[in-house]
């Protein structure tokens, strides 16, 4: 680290932190500027709990070394690294980015690579995986000493791989840095995270850094995105995968119903036919992807088409809630305009009857996109009900008055998210599909001033659709 002072060199540091409540005694505290509050300001307060010294982007002259450097967030991956012996230089990281389909392909990912005979890890939305035993998870990618000191714990316990997800967020704010990726994924890019993203190339373009010179060994991409495709063209030697356009690894004669999919895969070792019990056109990209990257790091053919056979559910992907009702009610996080559209099409093809969505949309988010989620809902499903998602501080109400502006004028609403739900499966008929969009897997709603209300979609779902057996 550049700028460090003579004295520097001879401290004992037995751990990082970022957070001055995770100090201990011979802690090196990253004094990290945030979006509200500036690390810098922790720092008194980080050297009472043992700190004994300090990364800074400003001299603060309080008694113990400090190491100054430009970006005090870039400095703490390649630190993070260092300090705990480079984990992923014998870690095998698939790293999956896009808007849509990163839970999906992670998980097949780790199916594929563990019927391979490697114990694998998995860092996601849904859950971490380390060591065999899961976790719950804060945000999609840890920030960097987290995510080494993560790296670490899975080589002691074990794993040999690791499959994770890598949210733009993470890759603007170089927590992903100093990861050496075995193989990256690019599913697509649409509009999301523009309250993050000054724009769409902003956001293409964190993205992007996933795949820079000196990145992963070998770059999967999604040629059927316009994004992808730019992508695949900008950067060397990529591994391309698609439906639609030429590709190393290309799907055709794609089925897809309430029982799964099947489609024969046209790559370098000629044509394997594959069957998979996820649904949607949506899907098959993401068993692609995973199937790509799964061959490309030398897991057999065999075992790749056994494990995706029987991959099951993704929690809150495309999830099907099923207490022997004559309809389908499924259950997904779309919360995207283009997430929502692939969700309600795929959903289409497997109604010989009515469909009907129960969605919101999230607060202190991306605004322009309700509307759009708006106008798709009511051109692809027969009944829409719109609730409420996860206001946080925003008003509810607003949030849906903005979602119903692109709508049109046969549109429910009702800001009671678990009495839309329950309105939806209560009036469904035989041979409907009610989709609950929007929080998956979450298991909460969050409202103003950080408070959270315990709310499962998945269970409330159960919960109508017992209440309505016994009605009927």
């Amino acid at each position: 680290m550049p700028g460090v002072p003579p004295g520097a060199r001879d401290i004992e540091v037995t751990s990082l932190a970022y957070d001055n409540r995770a100090v201990e005694a011979r802690t090196l505290f990253f004094c990290v500027p945030g979006f509200t509050r500036d690390g810098h300001e922790f720092a008194p307060d980080a050297i009472r709990r043992g700190a004994v010294a300090l990364v800074v982007q400003r001299p603060l002259g309080l008694g113990v070394p400090e190491l100054p450097v430009a970006d005090v967030r870039a400095a703490m991956a390649p630190a993070a690294a260092r300090f705990y012996g480079d984990p992923t230089a014998e870690l095998q990281v698939v790293g999956v980015t896009g808007t849509n389909g990163k839970t999906t392909t992670a998980f097949l990912v780790r199916s594929l690579l563990e019927a391979g005979g490697r114990q694998t890890g998995l860092l996601g939305t849904v859950k971490s995986v380390i060591g065999g035993v899961q976790h719950e998870v804060e945000r999609t990618t840890p920030e960097a000493i987290d995510l080494q000191r993560t790296f670490r714990q899975m080589l002691e316990l074990g794993d040999v791989a690791c499959a994770m997800e890598v949210s733009s967020h993470a890759l603007e704010l170089r927590r992903a840095d100093a990861i050496h990726f075995a193989a990256a994924i690019f599913t697509n890019l649409t509009q999301d995270h523009l309250d993050f993203h000054p724009t769409m190339e902003d956001y293409y373009q964190a993205k992007r850094r996933l795949f820079a010179e000196g990145g992963p060994e070998r770059s999967l991409v999604n040629v059927d995105d316009p994004y992808g495709a730019r992508l695949a063209a900008e950067i060397s030697r990529p591994v391309t995968f698609a439906l639609d356009n030429d590709a190393t690894y290309r799907a055709a004669q794609v089925q897809t119903g309430l029982d799964g999919s099947r489609f024969i895969v046209q790559g370098p070792d000629g044509a394997t036919e594959l069957r998979t019990p996820l649904r949607g056109r949506f899907n098959v990209y993401n068993v692609l992807g995973a199937f790509a990257a799964a061959r490309e790091l030398g897991v057999p053919g065999p075992r790749v088409v056994e494990a995706i056979e029987s991959a099951g559910q993704v929690p809150g992907r495309f999830e099907t809630i099923d207490e022997g009702q004559g309809f389908a009610v499924l259950v997904d996080y779309a919360h995207t305009p283009d997430s929502l559209e692939n969700v309600l099409r795929a959903a289409r093809g497997l109604t010989t009857n009515r469909l009907h969505v129960v969605f919101g949309a999230g607060g202190d988010r991306d605004r322009s996109k309700r509307p759009l989620m708006g106008q798709i809902a009511s051109g692809l499903a027969d009944r829409v009900i719109v609730t409420s998602d996860n206001p946080r501080s925003e008003p509810p109400d607003a949030i849906i008055d903005e979602i119903l502006e692109g709508a049109g004028n046969d549109v429910e609403h009702n800001v009671d998210r678990r009495e839309a739900i329950a309105t939806a499966i209560q009036t469904a008929e035989p041979g409907d599909v009610v989709v609950i969009a929007g929080k998956g897997h979450e298991q909460g709603q969050e409202f103003e001033r950080g408070r959270k209300v315990p709310f499962d979609d998945a269970t409330v779902a159960r919960e109508a659709l017992r209440s309505a057996a016994l009605t009927r």
